[in-house]
């Protein structure tokens, strides 16, 4: 019997570890499949790089090679798997190679010289994923770069995952919860077919000013106890810029300012006054509490 080397073929060392092995056979059935190549010796060697896979890809059936050589078989009919009778090495005659084809690298669905409709190879399976973003992204939307793993849960191996980048749009007005769907951005298909959809769950981060409240956005506005008594004109923060503000006299602790249309798409931005009170750390300070104190006759308390 005349010794085939299966890694030869393949294009694999012998340590070659199983996706490894499963890309390379990929790629060279891909490469000599005859109905992708017409040379004369297409069919032969795809012949060849199907009995080599289904030997390298099963473990048993490696080490009885990687131990006897040809032999391997020890007499028994390689049947390429089973299941197709006298088809010749690797288990596929004339007939199979256009399903093989479909059922492997995608197609049309419909059988290459036969006309009959075939159903297409099943898709990836769905990867979900949670995107963090600030405040500002999520108000003004726009382009993003993400970097993310797609090493598939079912994949077992030792090997590293692979990092994909991927440059995506961020919807204007987003919120916590929504869910971007990327068409055929997640987990490849092992039949051939159309990869899986990316679904992105969006996460906006807490901000270090604006507390987010639906479509509203809270603010808090620090005022001296004489602004908030005599009243004031300054300007306030808000996403989309810096915005005039006038305190009314009197204004208390804990009321609101509403600012129409400052908030997310859709909602106003709040701006809570918080009344803060100079603290009286010195003697010069006590006695100006002191003299406030007489001057006024005034009781917060007074239910």
């Amino acid at each position: 019997m005349k010794y085939q080397d299966y890694y030869q073929i393949l294009g694999v060392e012998r340590d070659a570890v199983a996706p490894d092995i499963k890309k390379a056979y990929r790629k060279q059935a891909r490469r000599y499949h005859p109905d992708v190549n017409s040379e004369a010796s297409a069919e032969e060697k795809f012949k060849e790089v199907n009995e080599a896979y289904e030997v390298l890809k099963d473990t048993e059936k490696r080490q009885a090679y990687d131990q006897f050589g040809s032999d391997w078989k020890h007499g028994n009919e390689f049947s390429g798997g089973g299941g197709h009778g006298s088809a010749g090495a690797g288990g596929f005659n004339g007939g199979d190679f256009s399903d093989f084809f479909e059922s492997v690298f995608g197609g049309n669905g419909q059988q290459a010289g036969h006309g009959r409709q075939r159903q297409a190879p099943p898709k990836g399976e769905d990867q979900s994923l949670k995107l963090s973003i600030s405040l500002e992204e999520a108000y003004l939307g726009g382009s993003k770069t993400i970097q993310f793993s797609q090493k598939s849960p079912k994949d077992d191996t030792l090997s590293s995952p692979e990092l994909k980048k991927l440059k995506i749009n961020i919807p204007k007005g987003v919120s916590t919860g929504q869910k971007i769907r990327l068409s055929k951005q997640g987990y490849e298909s092992s039949h051939g077919g159309e990869s899986g959809d990316l679904y992105l769950e969006m996460n906006i981060l807490p901000h270090r000013m604006y507390k987010l409240d639906g479509k509203n956005i809270n603010l808090r506005l620090p005022l001296t106890p004489w602004e908030a008594a005599q009243g004031i004109s300054l300007k306030v923060p808000t996403l989309d810029g810096e915005v005039g503000l006038k305190i009314k006299a009197g204004m208390l602790s804990g009321q609101k300012i509403r600012l129409k249309d400052k908030g997310m798409p859709g909602g106003d931005q709040m701006v809570e006054v918080m009344i803060q009170t100079p603290p009286a750390d010195d003697e010069e300070s006590q006695q100006f509490y002191s003299d406030m104190k007489k001057q006024f006759d005034f009781n917060p308390r007074s239910f």
